[in-house]
């Protein structure tokens, strides 16, 4: 499942129409209104800065993201690491700032930031109270015209110990990167976003900086602001603090092209770890596709909760792994994978588990699921997409990133394309993308006992800091 849908299931009653349920909500407390980005202010500044502004008046607390189009798939072979590195020297200071004084000025105001890079983007963020919602307009718009870092070695060395504890000391993030690396030949979704080390240990403040210029600028950046304020007022004060930055040269596109799979790939990876591990990985298209949709909920009735279907087959029935997971990123700007992870108990082969995976792969594409399994997975997609805008940061981050894959507005049909999947549907798309021939295999060898436990979050996003657990996320 995407973050942006993943939830807790059991919030409604399987069998109860979508339709019906989004007119429930709306008539409860108006949580799923018809058309949320209706609400949604639009304005292209001269110099191509877009912003996406959404009152949103229930907290007194706004949302501030500035959200720059590059993240790891813009990177170049022997430089990748970069976006990330970039995001971290991001608060090292600016020719008006030191160090760290961003984020410091960020908690005097009662606020609190942070930043994340990803494959196609890199997002930076406040939760602020209202009335200073001022302070990180004007501090973004400083960084993003004065960049001017200090300590680079030192914070270079920061990230090079994030990627030991990301991967070096973390088996299943190793396996992740390596089975992904075998899964993408030609395309920059072949390395990890936070870089190869040898890159990383080789990135100089010269490639930071014409990094920065290429692609931290007005026009390869997107504002989202949500909450409760005035969207004139936030505007007007957009407008007038970023409407004066300079354009550094166009980003130039990303052109590669993944070619087709023609055959299943393996790899091994023998790593101190406590258990054994498989990472499957399928080539799968993203938001272009109509069969995105059908994925999203396959993946949902593979590994949605305790009820789904290989939860219930390898975690309860057969008692063969530790825990189970399926992954789909359907905003992804390029084809992505479809992932399913699992961790066997001790004494159980890679073999057997793979083969159980199969059967039950083999079953979905064999015949139409149930319409009540289809139907409480449509659910389990409404009730994520609902309660993720109790979040002001996640009704951003929605609105942001259906603006970066072709517009905003296409939000308002998610549940609709949701709904309309039939059991047909998920049968074709499971059978046409999910079969061995499309497959990369990764299988994790532990060779002894984990020295301390993995550090570091686990996936594919990397931040700037660990996120409150306290924040409204």
């Amino acid at each position: 499942m995407t973050a942006m849908q993943n939830i807790t299931p059991g919030y409604f009653r399987a069998g109860l129409s979508v339709g019906l349920m989004l007119a429930v909500l709306t008539c409860a407390g108006g949580a799923a209104r018809a058309g949320m980005t209706d609400g949604v202010r639009k304005v292209v500044l001269p110099n191509g800065l877009t912003i996406l502004v959404l009152e949103n008046h229930k907290a007194p607390v706004a949302n501030f993201n500035v959200i720059y189009r590059v993240g790891s798939r813009n990177e170049q072979m022997g430089k990748t690491g970069l976006s990330h590195l970039l995001e971290h020297l991001m608060f090292r200071g600016t020719k008006k700032l030191k160090p760290e004084e961003f984020s410091n000025l960020i908690q005097e105001n009662g606020g609190e930031d942070n930043a994340f890079t990803e494959q196609d983007l890199t997002d930076y963020f406040e939760i602020i109270n209202r009335d200073h919602l001022d302070v990180p307009i004007t501090l973004e718009a400083d960084r993003m015209a004065n960049f001017d870092p200090k300590g680079f070695e030192s914070e270079k060395s920061v990230v090079i110990e994030e990627r030991r504890m990301r991967t070096e000391d973390n088996p299943q993030d190793a396996l992740a990167e390596v089975t992904q690396a075998q899964a993408y030949l030609a395309h920059p979704y072949h390395w990890p976003v936070i870089g190869w080390m040898h890159d990383v240990q080789g990135l100089t403040l010269a490639d930071a900086l014409n990094y920065h210029r290429i692609y931290y600028s007005p026009q390869n950046a997107l504002i989202v602001a949500v909450g409760d304020f005035k969207a004139d007022d936030v505007i007007r004060q957009i407008t007038e603090s970023f409407s004066g930055i300079a354009n550094g040269p166009k980003p130039p596109p990303v052109t590669a092209v993944e070619p087709p799979q023609e055959g299943e790939r393996e790899v091994m990876l023998r790593h101190a770890a406590n258990l054994p591990a498989i990472a499957e990985a399928y080539h799968v298209p993203a938001h272009e596709s109509p069969d995105c949709f059908a994925l999203e909920l396959a993946s949902v009735m593979l590994s949605g909760g305790k009820s789904s279907r290989l939860y219930k087959k390898l975690v309860i029935e057969k008692r063969m792994v530790v825990d189970v997971d399926t992954s789909y990123d359907l905003l992804s700007f390029d084809p992505t994978l479809f992932w399913i992870t699992a961790q066997m108990r001790p004494n159980i082969k890679a073999a057997d588990v793979v083969r159980v995976l199969d059967d039950e792969i083999a079953q979905l594409a064999a015949r139409p699921v149930d319409q009540h399994e289809l139907q409480k997975a449509k659910n389990q997609e409404l009730a994520g997409f609902v309660f993720g805008q109790d979040s002001i940061f996640r009704e951003a981050m929605m609105l942001g990133q259906y603006e970066l894959i072709g517009g905003y507005k296409q939000l308002d049909q998610f549940i609709p394309s949701i709904d309309k999947v039939t059991p047909a549907d998920v049968q074709r798309a499971v059978a046409k993308y999910l079969v061995t021939s499309n497959r990369t295999l990764g299988t994790l060898v532990p060779t002894g006992l984990l020295p301390h436990p993995a550090g570091g979050p686990g996936g594919g996003m990397v931040r700037h800091a660990p996120i409150n657990p306290e924040m409204p996320l």
